[in-house]
């Protein structure tokens, strides 16, 4: 997918799904915590139709990496032509773009993937929950829905490093969790939700599996709706090469067996209609 030798204009070339490949320029970059970043892109034609829930493609600069990396959106600026991601440091392709300031441009493809379907929370309870580095996903859904529903937002982290926390504060009520008990309840999203008794409509979810199989289960013994983000290792990003298909309820269309793929049919789904491994 990275390759040096396709053009990305300015304006936006259309790659062969019909998403926008094009040079983002770098607004600006900070380190949240240790090895989360925070990067604002000028994305002309990406950020104009992107929607909470959905992902970039960003590419390395160096041509012996093939593969683009796909990032959640955590806040999406319309009407500047901006993006922000917040990501992990994972490997060699984070790591580079970790080392982006001001002015460099990467090249993006996107908006990929379906997001989340927020008429379904207006007016109601909602559970916001994010997991680790699912917690940036999960801002951005908290703006877009911030006077229309009664937002709960659950975080789960690590440690007392609780990036992104004053700002989903300014979006409506916080409880955090973390696993060492540095800040918060001591434990997962789910303790916090049985030590505060917690009441809630419809969950929106993103992070680690374990957390989303938990979330599946609580929901469907509370008959609450459930959509979850799924996170997973994706090698071209639009539906073509099939390495991030998961179980799922019904028969795929383009595959004709029980499988969906999270980068094209996701990464979010209805925990109904899917098997979390």
């Amino acid at each position: 997918m990275a390759q040096k030798t396709e053009k990305s204009m300015e304006k936006g070339t259309e790659s062969k799904a019909g998403k926008i490949k094009e040079k983002a320029k770098v607004l600006g970059q900070e380190k949240l915590a240790e090895g989360v970043y925070s990067l604002w892109l000028c994305a002309e034609n990406t950020a104009v139709s992107a929607v909470p829930g959905q992902f970039i493609s960003m590419y390395s600069a160096d041509a012996s990496r093939l593969l683009p990396r796909p990032i959640s959106l955590c806040e999406i600026d319309r009407d500047n032509r901006r993006l922000r991601v917040v990501y992990r440091v994972a490997g060699a392709g984070t790591e580079e773009f970790s080392r982006l300031t001001q002015g460099d441009t990467v090249d993006v493809t996107g908006p990929l993937g379906n997001g989340f379907p927020l008429e379904k929370a207006e007016g109601k309870r909602i559970f916001l929950i994010g997991g680790g580095i699912g917690i940036p996903p999960m801002l951005e859904v908290a703006k877009q829905l911030k006077g229309k529903a009664d937002i709960l937002s659950i975080l789960g982290y690590r440690d007392s490093q609780s990036f992104l926390k004053a700002e989903f504060e300014a979006c409506g009520s916080v409880f955090v969790a973390s696993e060492d008990g540095s800040i918060g309840t001591k434990g997962n999203v789910l303790d916090v939700i049985a030590e505060k008794k917690l009441q809630g409509d419809i969950i929106f979810a993103c992070g680690p599996k374990p957390m989303l199989r938990a979330l599946k289960d609580f929901a469907a013994e509370r008959n609450m709706e459930c959509f979850i983000s799924l996170e997973e290792r994706m090698a071209c990003g639009i539906g073509a090469c099939l390495a991030c298909v998961c179980k799922s309820k019904e028969v795929d269309e383009h595959t004709h067996v029980h499988n969906k793929r999270i980068c094209k049919e996701g990464p979010v789904f209805s925990a109904e209609e899917v098997e979390i491994g």
